[in-house]
């Protein structure tokens, strides 16, 4: 079907009305399809799966069922796992790559498209606002108004910490870590550390992950993919011991 003039210009960030017939349809839309997820209760992952799919227009077929739940579940481990509750606009601009993990109250303004490459993970709380308002008031005019939208892409391998707000154009490079309760209103560069009000840089990452490392990444060893074979107070240890904090200025 053919998008609207309005519609289209939604999609690529330009000014347009959001509270006209067929935007609201389809906010209406995504929004019971939240409700039937964040009550779904005790289901199996594939109702899950099927749950959240709807919620994102993502019309794939799932595969056929194994012959025991736990096979099943197994088909759908690289599917991404959300905690509700999650709450969209429309649903069909959100895009999830696999083994990402969302904590409960997420928050997803996808006026424009937001993705969050594989791996990633997002604590509780967080807000990406893709959609945003024009300043001055008198072409604001509340709901009778037009409003906007940009991109916001999170990359793959990031940590996003728990009630991060990641404003409209953000793009957070691959491996990064934003720290608990930050503001991010800036793009953040691959395997980086930021933190704060509004999101500063902290530190470098040091990775064998990062081409600029010299080191040789082939991936993670099959042995070591569960990540529970080293003991978190050595982690954290090694951690202190490569990594410091920059002096206050």
């Amino acid at each position: 079907m053919k998008l609207s003039e309005n519609k289209q210009k939604m999609l690529r960030g330009e000014l347009y009305h959001a509270f006209v017939p067929e935007l609201i349809v389809d906010r209406a839309r995504c929004g019971h399809a939240c409700a039937r997820y964040n009550n779904a209760g005790d289901v199996s992952r594939r109702r899950l799966t099927e749950l959240f799919r709807d919620i994102l227009c993502d019309r794939s077929a799932l595969p056929p069922p194994a012959a025991t739940p736990e096979e099943d579940d197994k088909l759908f481990e690289d599917d991404p796992w959300v905690q509700f509750p999650v709450n969209m606009d429309y649903g069909y601009n959100v895009k999830l790559g696999k083994n990402v993990f969302i904590n409960f109250n997420a928050t997803f303004l996808d006026t424009c498209k937001i993705s969050v490459g594989s791996r990633t993970l997002c604590g509780p709380n967080v807000s990406f606002y893709s959609g945003t308002h024009p300043l001055d008031p008198v072409i604001r005019q509340g709901t009778k108004g037009p409003e906007l939208g940009k991109e916001i892409h999170v990359g793959e391998d990031c940590w996003i910490g728990g009630n991060v707000v990641i404003l409209p154009g953000v793009n957070i490079g691959r491996g990064s870590v934003v720290g608990a309760g930050s503001v991010v209103t800036k793009s953040v560069p691959d395997f980086t550390v930021v933190a704060g009000n509004p999101a500063r840089v902290i530190r470098k990452i040091e990775t064998a992950m990062d081409p600029a490392s010299g080191e040789l990444w082939n991936g993670w060893e099959e042995k070591a993919i569960g990540g529970a074979e080293v003991p978190m107070a050595e982690m954290g240890g090694r951690n202190e011991a490569t990594q410091t904090l920059p002096e206050a200025k």
